[in-house]
């Protein structure tokens, strides 16, 4: 690496911070020697958003507690950057030593949406390193990506040469193990694929062949004896003993979630039928208080930090919740150090919390009815009402707040005009319940921020099967929904861009034809797809039409519960059986309990082996 060429050209691009490493708590490791594994932990967008990401934080102290593996990252350089790194002949390289990425053994990525995908390609390409994985040879590094999207991973299979499917901590250990046994006993590129072929929650593709017919999809072929016939998701039984952040790094420049998070539970009880994360990262497991305390007093003492996020799916639904936030906040009070529930549920009852945190500090507060009324709500098991709405928000501006952000979606299931409406129904009585305060409680102007995305289907939900709505449909209803908010006194609106919905749901529910569109989409310039400034609509259209394929093929059509799906390969654990019912009870808007009233069943006939309820009644 020429260091000196890389210093001149930072004086001219956009936040030179992004790329000089050297942050306090950065791993440091001798690498003279040779005789560490090199891993590169690469997140496929810019460096404010990947250095937000709780779960690459994680990995990387795992992977640095190892004494054979030094973890150094690696981040999408902004086009400015990028553009400079192509000028001079510049690799990617990691920020830790400065070494070419093409110099590792594995580049790893985190997979966190869909819209991210190019991004991937775009390192790669900077690394100097095929884009198929059919293409690298014994001299390259192994590419394997981790994250939710590895649910279905069909879309880049052919891209990576392997993936890990489930908690990180549970399995990157295993999986670096296997590395360095193979390389200590000099074993090619396909045993050592084979290897790790085995390991519980490793899915290696070139081991399956994806079958069509008709320009279908009709399943998966296993191509190797020894590789599974499903790979099992794998799941941190225990919370309080799994792998942490360790000293977290402290950037130079501001990122998106600045501040320490606090992950007091994994998974969620509640069942809401669209969403993948309440899926995905069942069964629930919590941290004990005096673990998160721990964790905090770390956190604060190496970092400096004056903001703790209590960081979960679902942070009230914590069974910890009303005596750790207070305990928190009298820890720390003398520091000035205040506390952020993201994510709450609408029907907890924190009122004395949110009375404690703005001692300190009013942070954001945030509540996803999701639906506009409650015929919707039922169907989509959120198991709220407008009351649990108005009685959440009521608590929040008695304790002094005036700013609130309501989530909903637009293109649910079943989805009326009727339901759009409430939306903006529901806004105005917000608007009420501010302005019918008195005044001098009130303080400052209400500031109530609508805001509505598009629903995407994705793999292992009971809506896994439904169509997403047209754009065309999309952006009818967002017009009738801006015009229904107009005249709110204290309520904006803002809605997400309806183009790069539909193809996350494309590659959400893609298959592997999909890898070359991606590919193709890159080639025409496709980077950064998430942010709207950058998103290249031209690009997506050449490549889905160069391939025969069309985004409405993956995204737009109802998947018949009898057909094949491409990510049949993934075992949840959650069963098949459980979704397929779960959506007949949405269509009849029958409501499921939540988890901690009683177990579900989802887990099937495994339900002992991993329900977090024992002895609970099941269904």
């Amino acid at each position: 690496m020429d260091t000196e060429l890389l210093e001149r050209i930072l004086h001219d691009v956009e936040k030179p911070a992004r790329y000089i490493g050297g942050e306090v708590n950065m791993r440091i490791k001798a690498v003279e020697n040779g005789k560490l594994l090199r891993f590169a932990l690469c997140f496929p967008d810019v460096y404010e958003i990947g250095m937000s990401h709780l779960g690459s934080r994680i990995i990387y102290n795992v992977l640095n507690e190892r004494e054979d593996t030094y973890c150094e990252r690696s981040f999408t350089p902004w086009p400015d950057m990028e553009k400079a790194m192509r000028e001079n002949g510049i690799p990617l390289y990691s920020l830790e030593t400065k070494t070419p990425l093409g110099a590792f053994d594995v580049v790893g990525f985190a997979l966190l949406y869909e819209m991210g995908y190019s991004n991937v390609l775009t390192m790669l390409e900077l690394a100097g390193l095929p884009l198929f994985s059919a293409q690298r040879d014994e001299t390259m590094p192994l590419v394997m990506a981790g994250g939710p999207c590895v649910c279905n991973a069909e879309p880049v299979a052919d891209i990576f040469d392997f993936f890990v499917f489930g908690d990180g901590e549970e399995v990157m250990n295993d999986v670096m193990d296997i590395i360095a046994e193979c390389k200590a006993a000099g074993n090619d590129r396909h045993m050592l694929l084979l290897r790790l072929a085995q390991v519980a929650g490793v899915y290696v593709p070139a081991f399956y062949r994806s079958e069509y017919k008709d320009g279908s999809f009709i399943g998966h072929t296993k191509l190797e004896e020894a590789a599974p016939d499903t790979v099992e998701r794998r799941v941190v039984q225990d919370l309080d003993s799994a792998g942490y952040t360790g000293d977290l790094i402290v950037p130079y420049l501001n990122i998106v979630h600045d501040r320490i998070a606090l992950e007091v539970f994994r998974g969620c009880t509640r069942g809401c039928r669209f969403c993948q994360a309440g899926y995905i990262y069942r069964p629930v497991r919590e941290r004990k208080p005096e673990t998160i305390i721990e964790q905090a007093d770390s956190s604060l003492d190496c970092t400096g930090y004056d903001e703790i996020s209590v960081f979960s799916l679902s942070s009230g639904d914590y069974s910890h919740i009303h005596e750790l936030v207070p305990q928190i906040l009298e820890r720390y009070e003398h520091d000035r150090v205040s506390v952020s529930l993201p994510s709450l549920r609408i029907d907890s009852f924190l009122k004395d919390d949110l009375e404690h945190i703005q001692r300190i500090r009013k942070t954001g507060l945030t509540f996803a009815p999701e639906a506009g009324t409650q015929r919707l709500r039922d169907v989509i098991n959120k198991g709220v009402s407008e009351d649990d709405l108005l009685r959440a928000v009521r608590d929040a501006f008695e304790a002094g707040w005036h700013g609130v952000k309501l989530y909903f979606m637009i293109g649910l299931p079943t989805e009326t005009d009727e339901d759009v409406l409430g939306i903006a129904e529901l806004a105005r009585k917000v608007s009420q319940e501010f302005y019918s305060m008195p005044r001098e409680l009130r303080g400052k102007g209400l500031r109530c921020t609508v805001s509505a995305s598009t629903f995407v289907p994705k793999p292992f939900t009971p809506f896994q099967w439904e169509p997403q709505i047209s754009v065309d449909e999309v952006l009818r209803r967002q017009a009738l929904l801006r015009n229904a908010l107009k005249g709110i006194r204290g309520v904006e609106f803002s809605c997400h861009f309806s183009e790069t919905s539909r193809l996350e749901a494309a590659f959400a529910r893609g298959d592997r034809r999909l890898c070359k569109v991606l590919v193709s989409a890159h080639r025409h310039g496709a980077r950064f797809d998430s942010w709207d400034e950058h998103f290249n609509k031209p690009a997506w259209e050449e490549a889905f039409a160069e391939n025969g394929l069309t985004v409405e093929g993956f995204a737009n059509r109802s998947i018949g519960q009898d057909e094949a799906l491409p990510w049949s390969v993934m075992d949840p654990i959650v069963s098949h059986e459980f979704l397929a019912e779960e959506r007949k009870k949405a269509y009849s808007g029958q409501i499921t309990r939540d988890c901690r009233k009683g177990c579900n069943g989802c887990f099937g006939t495994r339900a002992a082996e991993f329900c977090s309820f024992e002895g609970a009644e099941r269904t």
